[in-house]
This record gives structure tokens, sequence and C-alpha cells, in this order.
């Protein structure tokens, strides 16, 4: 018999344009987090989510997308796995729990609520700065006082990388 291995997850919330530095860096923290043997989590439904869950994939990882409506996407769709919830908004407590940390990018009311939510629930997050949007206050600004859990910035896939390594995501490959 044997033992049976999950990869790490990592959810990847918010919304970026396609143009903006926000959105460039979603793309290579999805193509990082599937060389890194990582699961990429994401619903796909923002230009800064569905990116990133195309170059997981372009980069042979694997993507599993929560989506809100009680159906399947379109073939087309960026993902190995997915998961068509029927809950709407609701859906955002999956995501926020599906994941061992989340990355944030930029984002708008989805994004907070998914935030506060991994919060609540003490999931790491690792919000993208310096590139405008939500998830630049995060860090100066946590969800409350309670501490819950790790908030770890990243403004480079190289940090980005260092935060998942110190949050002991990242596994050495036989």
């Amino acid at each position: 018999m044997t033992a049976s291995h999950r990869r790490p997850q990592v959810c990847v919330l918010g919304s970026a344009e396609p143009g903006s530095a926000a959105y460039e860096l979603a793309a290579e923290a999805g193509a990082l987090l599937a060389r890194l043997g990582i699961t990429v989590v994401s619903g796909c439904g923002s230009p800064a989510t569905r990116v990133a869950a195309e170059r997981a994939i372009g980069a042979g990882g694997l993507v599993v997308s929560i989506v809100p409506p009680d159906h399947m996407p379109a073939p087309d769709w960026p993902a190995t796995v997915v998961i068509p919830c029927g809950m709407g908004d609701a859906r955002n407590l999956l995501m926020a729990l599906a994941g061992d940390a989340c990355i944030v990018i930029g984002g708008r009311a989805g994004t907070i609520s998914e935030v506060c939510l991994a919060w609540l629930h003490k999931r790491p997050l690792l919000p993208l700065v310096g590139c405008g949007g939500w998830s630049d206050e995060l860090p100066s600004n946590p969800p409350d006082e309670r501490q819950n859990s790790p908030i770890l910035p990243w403004n480079s896939t190289a940090d980005l990388e260092r935060q998942l390594h110190a949050l002991g995501l990242v596994h050495a490959r036989a």
C-alpha cells in the first residue's frame, strides 16, 4: 500500500484588468504555483484569477475552479477540475476554505468577503502590494484585531515564492 500525498492548495482571489501590473503578476503567480507543485484554486471569474489559472495549466499545474452557478462552464474553462456549487456568492466560503493559503490580488467587494472568511478560518493571506487595489491596504488594515493568521505581502514572484516557503507550502520534489 502506498501513502497518498495531498498537494498544497493556494486560492487566488481578486481582480485586476489586462494590461495592469497586477494582472501580469497574477499570471506569473499562477505559473509559479504550478512549477512549485501547488494546486491553484480559482473561481476564474475575473481577468486576474482567470489568467492565473491559464498560466498554471500552461505550466503543467492543476487548477480547481469553484464556480457560483449550478452548471458546468464552457469546455474551454481554464481548469483541470470544475466544481459548480450552485451557491452564488455563498461560494466565497468554499473559496476561503479550499486553500492552505489565499493569494489576494487587487480586489472588489467579493474579494473582501473571501478575505474576511479566510481570516475567520485562519487561512494565511498573501496580498499583492504596490499595484493598487484593495490588497494594497490589507497588510496595514487586517479584517480585525484578532491576528487570526499571518498576512504576508509580496510584490514580485520572488517575494511570493519566499512567502510560500515560509508557510511550508513548497515541498522538495523527488
